[in-house]
């Protein structure tokens, strides 16, 4: 009855305040940003963040007038090969989330199987309340989601594990978000032995594999992170590397990217090494030298050809 006078006092056409304020004041704009400049590619994915994030604002607008309105589910289910950004974008939606007063915290807590089923009776629900202690007040992010099921194995100790998530994700649900991530099909199986877990997922996200130039342009951004910058002829061999390389097993996008970094900057600095120890150098090395990888410094298309397609590649 209260709600109804305080509603009946409000004038119809009393303004709940731009839009453009709320994103403002509460700093989704920021986030919302950074995700845009912070990441290569991932359109529909940072659409998918934009959706959510316009209906908390919109919610909030409704709630200021003592409109009706109810918190919507913010569990969530991110699909998508290994390296594509998830866990990137779990902080930001955190960050959201935590700025819009959608959770306290905004942290994301990283787990998987190990981290929440036990080996022995009686030593799951300990380990899974711990984790979820850890990221109450935030996210927690079950990596690879699926392995907390196992079909073969009726008296596997994973079931009690997922039973004491679904309850807290259905009656505590003000206190911690729940993002289950890992392949597509292998998550609609999962979803399928436990549908009571599907039901409790508000947003599915799908995250694309990156296109070979996006790859590049990530490596850009790695090695400017680490004030690197690539010789105008090692671009087009890091980018046939690439392309050969998405098709070899173990591919992990923006990992197996960093991976490639991590060798160049190895090459880079034995090759410094050796031509300044020559006779024939000075041995001085200026700040360009240091920071430019050159094509010789890049990992190749043909390497990977001489390995064989079997080969285990980094």
């Amino acid at each position: 009855a209260k709600k109804m006078e305080t509603m009946n006092a409000i004038p119809d056409d009393t303004p709940a305040g731009a839009v453009s304020d709320f994103m403002y004041r509460d700093g989704v704009t920021e986030v919302l940003d950074q995700l845009d400049h912070d990441m290569i590619g991932l359109v529909p994915v940072k659409q998918r963040v934009r959706d959510i994030a316009s209906l908390l604002v919109i919610d909030k607008m409704r709630r200021k007038l003592g409109l009706d309105t109810s918190i919507p589910s913010l569990h969530m289910c991110f699909t998508g090969a290994p390296g594509t950004g998830k866990t990137t974008v779990a902080m930001k939606m955190g960050q959201i989330l935590q700025r819009m007063g959608y959770c306290r915290q905004g942290g994301v807590v990283v787990a998987t199987r190990d981290d929440l089923v036990g080996q022995y009776v009686g030593h799951t629900a300990p380990k899974t309340k711990e984790m979820i202690k850890k990221a109450f007040g935030g996210i927690l992010l079950i990596d690879e989601a699926y392995y907390l099921y196992n079909a073969a194995n009726d008296k596997d100790y994973g079931q009690e594990s997922i039973e004491i998530l679904l309850n807290v994700m259905e009656n505590q649900r003000d206190d911690l978000i729940v993002v289950l991530a890992g392949y597509k099909d292998r998550m609609d199986k999962f979803f399928s032995y436990i549908p009571g877990m599907s039901s409790r997922i508000g947003n599915h996200i799908d995250f694309p594999n990156y296109e070979p130039e996006e790859l590049v342009d990530i490596a850009k951004v790695m090695a400017r992170e680490l004030e690197y910058e690539f010789d105008d002829q090692a671009l087009p061999v890091l980018l046939e590397y690439i392309r050969k390389r998405m098709d070899l097993p173990f591919f992990s996008n923006a990992r197996t990217i960093r991976n490639a970094i991590d060798r160049a900057r190895m090459r880079q600095a034995n090759r410094l090494f050796i031509e300044k120890l020559d006779p024939s150098s000075d041995g001085s090395i200026t700040e360009a030298e240091l920071k430019t990888f050159m094509v010789q410094d890049m990992p190749t298309a043909a390497e990977l050809e001489a390995r064989g397609d079997s080969a285990i590649v980094e």
